[in-house]
């Protein structure tokens, strides 16, 4: 995609995709220093949040958190499911794009009217409620986004989460986020062949299969309100577990960085029995049609995320229909009203 062609220049959503390689590289890492060391001496931290907001940059910090062996208790639900916990002990901290989310508030509300005294928040409005029932918050540089799915402010969520581990560890690595940079910017300026997008858009449903470390599942979301198709996330080896008994040969499986070890298996089942298109985004070339983009340390997630955006955007574009403004979906899913 790019915004020289008319039929992709038209759209608040590309230009807002095409924003977040420079929210990479130019992100400031040390924002976020004195809420890690608040963490820190907590040892537990809980990430809160509704929809993108959690999604992607809980479950990418969580796999940051293992891959680095940093030593931090990390897990995340949704804000409901976290009213049903003992969170006393915990640092808590909870994204919301708008700053209105109306589960995520209720949750910290709950918290502050217990005494608790480590509640942080992220968010891209400085008006937004929710900054009134915290301890500390941190503002998104990314600026307001016109369109309904929320895709700049994600990474930038991400990268403030990300960061704090670069504040424990010092494992923060400027030139590596240029670098992150200018690749995503290749990956989201790429155009696929159109037997592969046309593939996609005459999908019965989506299915996106990897690591449960956000990435899959926040582009099965995305598949729901900027293509406007049906779309499935399935975790892990999901895959090979029973879920081929109600796949239609009509239907498209989107791998992302899949386990060499499970490749075979895949082709046997989806390819060779059912006859289903099955396209990859990986780091090397796959048995399957695969969109290959670099490994890239510390960003690897994000890079596949824009190579996942970036089809989204084809296939929409391909359905003549409005990136911007889905018919149902809201910006504020669940809006806070006091």
């Amino acid at each position: 995609m790019n915004l020289s062609e008319s039929k992709y220049n038209s759209f608040a959503l590309v230009r807002e995709m095409l924003e977040t390689p420079d929210i990479i590289g130019q992100f400031d890492f040390a924002r976020t220093a004195s809420i890690a060391q608040k963490i820190k001496q907590t040892g537990k931290l809980f990430l809160a949040g509704e929809g993108s907001s959690r999604i992607f940059p809980a479950k990418n910090f969580i796999d940051r958190v293992r891959h680095l062996g940093v030593d931090l208790f990390v897990a995340t639900e949704g804000s409901r499911q976290c009213m049903d916990y003992d969170l006393s002990n915990w640092a808590v901290m909870a994204s919301s794009n708008s700053g209105q989310t109306s589960e995520t508030i209720d949750m910290l509300a709950k918290l502050q009217k217990e005494g608790h005294q480590k509640r942080f928040a992220v968010t891209a409005n400085p008006d937004g409620k929710i900054i009134e029932f915290t301890n500390e918050s941190i503002v998104l540089t990314c600026g307001k986004e016109e369109a309904v799915a929320a895709t700049k402010s994600v990474a930038e969520q991400a990268l403030i989460y990300q960061s704090l581990l670069s504040n424990m560890t010092d494992c923060g690595d400027p030139a590596a986020a240029k670098k992150a940079e200018t690749i995503g910017k290749d990956i989201l300026h790429a155009e696929y062949a159109a037997p592969m997008i046309d593939a996609l858009a005459k999908a019965g449903t989506i299915y996106w299969a990897g690591r449960n470390n956000g990435v899959a599942e926040e582009l099965t979301l995305k598949t729901c309100e900027i293509a406007r198709q049906k779309s499935v996330f399935l975790e892990g080896t999901f895959l090979l577990h029973g879920v081929e008994e109600i796949m239609l040969a009509d239907d498209v499986i989107v791998l992302i960085d899949p386990f060499e070890a499970e490749w075979d298996r895949i082709k046997q089942r989806y390819v060779d029995a059912l006859n289903m298109k099955i396209i990859a985004i990986a780091p090397k070339p796959t048995p399957f049609e695969t969109i290959v983009i670099p490994d890239q340390p510390g960003y690897s997630s994000y890079l596949q995320l824009f190579a996942g955006w970036n089809l989204l955007v084809q296939i929409g574009v391909a359905h003549n229909i409005n990136l911007d403004k889905p018919k149902r979906a809201r910006k504020v899913g669940n809006e806070y009203t006091g």
